[in-house]
């Protein structure tokens, strides 16, 4: 596996399906496949089609150019050594060759929302006929052959049926039918009479050879190296046949549900089509200029070339600031779907294996959707959570389909007010305000009278607190067979920074709504701004709490019986990011001293000082192993954004102690390709773990490297 290149590539849609692989074209997760469909979006994540296994046959020899890992261990074949480039933009393509011959392939997926459609009354009915639904789930794949002789290009199909977070093992019960008709396949499985996912190929030209075999014991060495189940059975129908002449292209469509009966044309120049519609969906979105070349890009983007079997590598230096920008806000595009079940935008927190989560989606708001000025979604996002906010609390998740949502957070509330108050600072919606105040009193009733998990306000000090054993409700929420390994019960540090922000918020808004009324209703906002304003000021008190002279820094928490935990963790830097802050000057000058010392690396801060005995610097084993580390010295990048803006606040004058050019350089070529990676080991070199592509990570970096 040392010479083979495994960063991966994602391609989205807008409803949670995904297409994944690697550089070279290997699948090293069982989250690879170049078509994962999410059958009730953004969930219902369903991998159909894996891969096409090509093989191109010349007059005087075969050349197999895919490349499989298997559980003996082999390698075969091993297609990469053909490879001689791969360039992520406009779409990723591959090209393979010797001397005589070469062979490119692309792959897009087009955007899966269509225009003017906002509504579908039952999802699952709908796939059965693509043209009665809003949503279409597909991905386009193009060969193009150059050569000095007329060629074969077999592709082999390879296929699945299974959820996105397991592995496909044959059975006798497994079976696949498929139905051939011009130009097109359809083909649905049936597990043990339980009939699966339909859904269909088209092709432009070559001819099809019904041909069943299943493939054993395919080899995913990520899932080996993260503990898990790491060996996956896939079913081949059969394969497609091309006979292509120099310049020749070949273009295949693999969409959810039964044929398609539009006859819609498929070919070099629909393809280029679907991609510069995408284009142009951005560039309307962001308002950038596309150029001549297709994307948009020009040549300022990475391209990866390798010869035969070294790795493939990648540029030093970087693009011009402008560029990454650009690559930044595509990145953040990836993270907003649409959710049937409220039939609403919401944001995926992280790829592969994340679904969208309150906490997470209101942390990167600000990035993906206040600083793009893509104020409409920013709006729709806090209008559903505020909508279903229950006992003061903001869901912290939604189900899949009907029922209640998740409230299991004590921050997820406390975002959605600090995000509001984002949003309508960069917007002056005052209507919105009116329309969510409601919410934001009700909030602070259930908070001041206590609510679920015992979260209650200290009538002593008005400080924040909650009580629940067996849970953990703040962002370090990593559990180890139930058991809480950060529960920060009691009074955390960042959360009572986030209640007193929200205090001062709820006083401006009423002190605003106030000056906007003349009845008696004007008259009550006014007296309720001030009992908001007497209460911040309390909780900026006790917030003193806090402090702990003997470091320098602040407590973590104060806990039910009142002691303090004393470890340095980046809590307290959110704590003076804020867009209100209760501390001091001199104290917040001192906190960022010291985490810029022993918490901040070139990739974001490290969730625990590494002098701490609980330290845990390698995010590596099993997934309990990996949960106990989550949180005891990981290095989450997403908090790199809380850093600046607290480094903003209290050392203005001082120069940033942050080098962006490592994060960015990740972000172009390393790990996922254009995207920010959700965690890294704490300790050196840092290497990237977790989920490749996380949208709190992206959307901090947007909020903050423009301006650098």
């Amino acid at each position: 596996m040392g010479e083979l290149d495994t960063r991966e590539w994602l391609l989205t849609n807008g409803l949670g399906s995904f297409a994944s692989g690697t550089v070279s074209d290997v699948r090293t997760r069982t989250y690879h496949g170049w078509l994962f469909a999410a059958t009730c979006p953004p969930s219902g994540r369903t991998l159909l089609m894996s891969h096409l296994e090509a093989s191109l046959e010349l007059p005087s020899r075969a050349i197999a150019l895919g490349t499989n890992f298997w559980a003996s261990g082999e390698i075969e074949p091993r297609g990469y050594k053909f490879l001689s480039s791969f360039d992520l933009n406009p779409v990723p393509q591959w090209i393979w060759g010797e001397e005589d011959w070469q062979l490119s392939r692309q792959i897009f997926m087009p955007y899966g929302l269509q225009a003017g459609e906002e509504k579908v009354e039952n999802f699952a009915d709908s796939i059965l006929n693509t043209h009665q639904t809003p949503f279409r789930d597909r991905v386009l794949i193009q060969y193009r052959y150059q050569g000095s002789n007329t060629a074969v290009l077999r592709l082999r199909l390879l296929i699945g049926d299974r959820d996105f977070h397991h592995q496909q093992k044959e059975s006798s019960q497994l079976q696949f039918s498929q139905q051939l008709q011009k130009g097109q396949l359809c083909l649905q499985s049936n597990n043990a009479g339980e009939l699966g996912t339909p859904w269909h190929l088209r092709w432009s030209k070559g001819t099809y050879q019904n041909e069943g075999i299943w493939y054993w014991n395919y080899a995913l060495p990520e899932e080996t190296r993260r503990g898990l189940c790491d060996k996956e059975d896939l079913y081949s129908p059969g394969y497609l046949s091309v006979a292509l002449e120099s310049g020749d292209t070949v273009t295949i469509e693999a969409q959810l549900g039964f044929c398609d009966k539009s006859n819609i044309a498929l070919n070099c120049e629909s393809f280029n089509r679907e991609v510069l519609a995408e284009e142009k969906r951005l560039s309307e979105i962001f308002g950038w200029e596309g150029d001549r070349r297709i994307g948009g890009w020009g040549n300022d983007l990475e391209q990866f070339t390798t010869s035969n079997s070294s790795l493939l590598t990648s540029s030093p230096s970087l693009p011009p600031k402008d560029v990454i920008w650009k690559k930044l806000l595509r990145a953040s595009d990836q993270f907003i779907v649409h959710r049937t079940s409220i039939n609403g935008p919401t944001v995926i927190a992280g790829y592969h294996w994340f679904n969208d989560w309150g906490r997470d989606t209101l942390i990167a708001l600000p990035g993906l959707a206040i600083v793009p000025q893509r104020f409409e979604i920013a709006k729709g996002l806090l209008r559903t959570f505020g909508h279903y906010c229950r006992q003061g609390l903001i869901p912290n998740a939604f189900p899949d389909a009907g029922g209640e949502p998740f409230y299991n957070s004590i921050d997820a509330t406390l975002w959605w007010i600090e995000t509001l108050g984002l949003y309508l600072e960069a917007t002056q919606d005052w209507e919105f305000l009116a329309e969510q105040y409601p919410v934001v009193r009700n909030i602070y009733k259930a908070l001041v009278g206590g609510t679920n998990y015992k979260i209650t306000v200290d009538s002593t000090d008005g400080l924040l607190s909650w009580d629940a054993p067996g849970v953990a409700l703040t962002w370090m929420d990593a559990l180890v067979e139930g058991v809480p390994i950060t529960p920060r019960r009691g009074k955390p540090v960042e959360i009572n920074a986030l209640w007193y922000s929200a205090l001062c918020w709820a006083s401006r808004w009423a002190e605003i709504l106030s000056e906007q009324d003349f009845s008696e209703e004007g008259m009550r906002l006014a007296n309720q701004a001030g009992r908001y304003n007497q209460q911040a000021q309390q909780v900026k008190r006790s917030l003193q709490k806090f402090w702990n002279p003997k470091d320098s820094y602040l407590y973590d928490t104060i806990e039910p019986d009142d002691r303090r935990n004393a470890q340095i963790r980046p809590n307290a830097v959110l704590a003076l990011s804020l867009s209100h802050c209760g501390f001091g000057a001199k104290q917040g000058y001192q906190v960022l001293e010291r985490a810029s010392k022993t918490l901040l690396t070139p990739y974001g801060l490290r969730s625990l000082e590494p002098s701490d005995p609980q330290y845990i610097g390698k995010y590596i084993g099993s997934a309990a192993t990996r949960d106990a580390a989550y949180h005891q010295g990981t290095v989450w990048s997403w908090l790199i954004g809380p850093f600046i803006r607290a480094w903003q606040r209290f050392h203005s004058y001082e120069a940033l102690p942050f080098d962006w050019e490592p994060l960015m350089q990740h972000f172009l070529s390393d790990a996922c390709l254009g995207s920010i990676s959700e965690i890294f080991d704490g300790d050196e070199p840092h290497q990237p773990k977790g989920a490749v592509a996380q949208a709190w990570s992206v959307a901090e970096a947007i909020r903050h490297y423009q301006g650098s």
